[in-house]
């Protein structure tokens, strides 16, 4: 794309023709093959939950995140029973479909309709989500939802030292951006953050290459996958880090 000028011949930015500001997230129920990502309903996802939580028995899983881990199911209960009284973050628990039981847990953040920018966060996956094929679908459903309500930038941040987040964010396609240093602090510690996103301009690609990995035609009969989600994705990164 060439550099647009201005009438002073400044290099100024590309016009965004009929630009309408998407609608907030609808809190609804986004259906996939695997999974479903639901509005968190406390009383109902919190035992499941915390069971699966249990299976992680270092609190590894709760390192990066700015709470956990949890003494007792009453003190996670509250937790939850508190994080889904705002709109923003506006949770959602990632439901088997199998078992019909949550294990794990995302948000979407930073919901700026007015410039068209959202942030997928507050990732908590349980043992019986990571490095499953529910983790990827549910991750595609809520980047689904968000570009086709018309968001133009959809954003991914972790702390700069959580290698398994950053690399979770380049396999599902996002482009690195940059770390900002001393962002927070975080349970007493310096976090430094590292950013990641997409744009709706790379969504038509990213899509295709999510659903031709979920694709029933992409796992064998011991569910083990024949192209791995990063090959598909890899050409449409733009930065690497």
């Amino acid at each position: 794309m060439s550099q647009e000028l201005n009438v002073l011949g400044q290099p100024v930015g590309f016009v965004v023709p009929n630009w309408s500001p998407p609608k907030f997230p609808p809190y609804q129920v986004m259906e996939g093959r695997f999974c479903k990502v639901a509005p968190l309903v406390p009383d109902r996802d919190a035992a499941s939950l915390y069971e699966a939580n249990s299976l992680d028995k270092d609190g590894r899983m709760w390192t990066y995140l700015p709470y956990g881990p949890f003494a007792s199911f009453d003190l996670y209960r509250s937790w939850l029973r508190v994080s889904v009284l705002t709109s923003d973050p506006q949770f959602y628990a990632i439901i088997d479909n199998i078992t019909q039981q949550a294990v794990g847990i995302a948000a979407y953040l930073r919901i700026d309709p007015k410039n068209g920018s959202i942030e997928v966060g507050h990732l908590n996956f349980s043992p019986r989500l990571q490095k499953t094929p529910i983790a990827t679908e549910a991750m595609y459903l809520m980047m689904k939802q968000a570009f086709e309500l018309g968001y133009r930038r959809y954003e991914w941040k972790c702390n700069a030292l959580n290698k398994p987040s950053r690399k979770a964010a380049q396999r599902l396609g996002l482009s690195y951006e940059g770390v900002f240093r001393q962002a927070t602090v975080s349970k007493g510690r310096n976090r430094d953050t590292a950013w990641y996103a997409a744009i709706d301009e790379e969504w038509p690609a990213l899509k295709a290459a999510f659903e031709q990995w979920l694709a029933v035609s992409n796992f064998d009969e011991q569910g083990k996958q024949k192209i791995s989600l990063s090959q598909l994705t890899a050409p449409i990164v733009k930065n690497w880090g």
